[in-house]
């Protein structure tokens, strides 16, 4: 034990033996108290503990204390801690441990400091609880090192205890290499470190490493857990282990953890959704002895991630007998109304929600709600739903930011970011992700606001984040920098297929068709699988770059060689392709087998090369397919007008304007724009008369 002051009096007698009657009665009391968090008791019993004629222990204060901090009285435990004479170990392990459960993790690591600044030696726990502080706040890897390092210099780092909070802390921090090197360095390991391990590997998508991790923990003779299995089962949750996924199912029926542990049953439900069974996933829920909360959940997320309304619907119906839904099943519906765009399904859940509450309190269901509205394009009842909201967090933030950048009011989310600066609110990823899209997709698209964004996103130590160097590749991309678009994807550690689909989407844009294929192959080289993101801008650049046979070879590999069937736009790319190196009956021939047999964008692409070869039996065919897919837009007009006067048909050509006139069609204005100097100069398709201004203009 130290005394905390050097001013502080020594009361005697200190002896950890002594135990009154009062203190006899006022134990079980405070337990009682403390088991029902009855804080008012506690204070009660506390003022009548604390009367002068009671001994004043060390560990009659530590039981106080405990008391306190599990009740949720942390100001009377910070009180009665500062009143102390004299702490041991005990006493800063409750502080430390109290403070940190209850989210106050400075206060917490500031008495631990000055317990090591005391001189008293920190035990098991002590480590154990401020690793944990530390791992369950971002920005504190430094101080969980400088933890380790301490651990290290005390010679505790044999102790398992102490060495499976170390693997968990690294876990937990993102630090996978260092938590597994200090896993084969022990050589004992008990239940609670293996399921560290288990988990770490299955964040990662690691699956056959979860299982070779399985298999050595049988073989050290450790008996799993339904925690073990949950991280097994979480582990193969993609359709490309499905067959492995079933063997462990069926692995789990044999030991009888299936059915037995609910836990389990949910995990299996979840694995069977992420891989598109629902049939498999809908029989892992019936096969519930007893269902809870999270398996309704799960279930009805199932079908709402897979767009099935009615199902989706009919299963939230049914839990409502079974009990309260929970915030996860409004979330998942709120989602659902969003991908299909249902503004009536989504106000009839809004109302549910208003109606249980979810409303006050709830920043997941908040959040929704806001995305919600904006996905379906009711942006000014997303903007009332975040009005609502009391206080703002950066989530809630992030999901007007996405609704107003999902409907192209692009300024209003600079400006919005803006705010949250001064505001002081918090920004991480997809705060910059979506500020980073927002400026390259606006009209004034500026390389000062672009590298401003990336300067305070290096500040705040989102520089290497996957999803804003994608954003900033795009970016630069579409300003023109692409030499800066590269340096960006060329700083990234371990660049994943997302990365890759960037860069090449920038080279893309940027007419750099070989490099796209450079790039492309280096992604094959890496072992990354492309996906159809990926593919389409492959198209795009062989499309830009006019390289006909790499395109043709790349489109028919789809299908071929990784199993992805070729979508719409796919097709509109490869017949962009085929006629511009004037195949002309070939790209005819492949909008016959494009999904819904071709759209707009597809024959407005065969008609245009059709204008370029003078393909007149094409063209024609070509042209009355674009009238009858889409009779209201003035350019499909405007494209087959410009045909028929190509090929001599000037009648034709007169009647097509007279008709698109006779329906009262217009034609969108177009707008050009140029950065000089930081000011933006735009013109319009109307002012062709004042080209003496806009020469003067430019000179300048």
């Amino acid at each position: 034990m130290q005394m905390k002051s050097t001013n502080s009096k020594l009361r005697l007698p200190l002896v950890r033996t002594v135990t009154t009657l009062t203190e006899k009665i006022h134990r079980p009391v405070l337990s009682s108290a403390a088991a029902t968090k009855t804080t008012s008791l506690s204070s009660l019993i506390l003022e009548s503990y604390l009367q002068p004629h009671i001994n004043d222990t060390i560990y009659a204060k530590n039981r106080t204390l405990d008391s306190y901090i599990k009740s949720g009285n942390v100001t009377l435990a910070q009180k009665l801690f500062d009143e102390m004479s004299m702490c041991d170990v005990v006493t800063y392990n409750l502080m430390v441990s109290g403070l940190g459960k209850y989210g106050i993790p400075k206060q917490a690591l500031y008495y631990y400091y000055e317990m090591v600044s005391l001189g008293i030696k920190e035990s098991p726990s002590t480590f154990s609880s401020v690793l944990s502080i530390c791992s369950s706040q971002d920005g504190f890897l430094k101080q969980g090192i400088q933890v380790h390092c301490r651990i290290i210099k005390l010679g505790c780092g044999s102790n398992m205890f102490i060495r499976t909070s170390l693997v968990g802390f690294y876990m937990q921090m993102g630090c996978f290499d260092l938590g597994f090197s200090l896993f084969d360095e022990m050589p004992e390991r008990n239940l609670a470190t293996w399921n560290l391990v288990l988990r770490g590997f299955c964040e990662l998508g690691r699956f056959h490493d979860l299982l070779r991790v399985y298999h050595e923990m049988k073989l050290d003779g450790v008996h799993p857990n339904g925690l073990s299995f949950c991280y097994l089962i979480r582990g193969c949750c993609n359709e490309k282990f499905l067959y492995e996924g079933k063997q462990l199912h069926c692995h789990f029926i044999k030991v009888g953890w299936a059915r037995s542990n609910i836990f389990v049953a949910n995990a299996l439900v979840d694995f069977y959704s992420a891989c598109k069974s629902l049939n498999d996933a809908r029989k892992s829920f019936e096969s519930i002895k007893v269902e809870d909360v999270i398996s309704w959940n799960s279930i009805v997320s199932v079908y709402a991630d897979c767009g099935l309304l009615f199902e989706a619907v009919e299963l939230f119906y049914l839990m409502q007998f079974w009990g309260k839904p929970s915030i996860r099943s409004f979330v998942a519906l709120l989602h659902l109304s969003s991908l299909n765009g249902n503004i009536l399904f989504g106000k009839q859940i809004h109302c549910c929600v208003l109606k249980m509450g979810f409303d006050i309190g709830s920043f997941h269901v908040q959040s929704a709600l806001i995305d919600m509205y904006g996905k379906c394009r009711y942006i000014e009842s997303s903007v009332s739903a975040f009005e609502s909201v009391p206080k703002k967090t950066t989530q809630i933030c992030n999901s007007l930011m996405t609704s107003l950048l999902h409907c192209g009011i692009v300024y209003d989310v600079v400006e919005m970011y803006g705010l949250m600066v001064d505001e002081g609110i918090g920004l991480d990823e997809v705060t910059f992700s979506t500020t980073l899209k927002a400026v390259s997709v606006s009209e004034f698209a500026s390389m000062d606001s672009c590298r401003l964004v990336h300067c305070c996103a290096m500040k705040l130590g989102f520089g290497s984040d996957i999803a804003v160097s994608c954003s900033l590749i795009d970016a630069y991309s579409r300003c023109g920098h692409f030499q800066l678009s590269k340096k960006v994807f060329e700083q990234l550690p371990s660049p994943n297929v997302i990365c890759f689909t960037s860069i090449i989407n920038g080279l893309a844009q940027n007419g750099l068709g070989r490099e796209c294929l450079q790039t492309f192959e280096a992604m094959i080289r890496k072992g990354l699988e492309p996906d159809k993101v990926t593919f389409l801008c492959v198209l795009s650049g062989c499309s830009h770059s006019g390289l006909f046979e790499e395109g043709r070879l790349i489109f028919y590999s789809m299908k071929a060689q990784y199993g992805i069937c070729p979508a719409k736009e796919h097709f509109s790319c490869m017949v962009d392709i085929l006629g511009r190196a004037g195949l002309l009956d070939e790209a005819e021939e492949l909008t016959q087998k494009a999904p819904g047999r071709g759209d707009c964008v597809m024959w407005t692409s065969l008609l245009r090369s059709c204008r370029i070869y003078r393909n007149e039996i094409v063209g024609r065919r070509a042209a009355k397919a674009l009238l009858e897919l889409d009779p209201e837009d003035f350019s499909v007009y405007l494209q087959v007008s410009s045909f028929y006067s190509d090929i001599g048909e000037y009648e034709a050509s007169m009647h097509i304007r007279e008709l698109a006139i006779a329906r009262k069609l217009t034609r969108e204005i177009g707008r050009s724009f140029i950065e000089v100097n930081n000011p933006h100069i735009d013109w319009s398709s109307v002012q062709n008369k004042k080209t003496e201004d806009i020469r003067h203009s430019l000179r300048q």
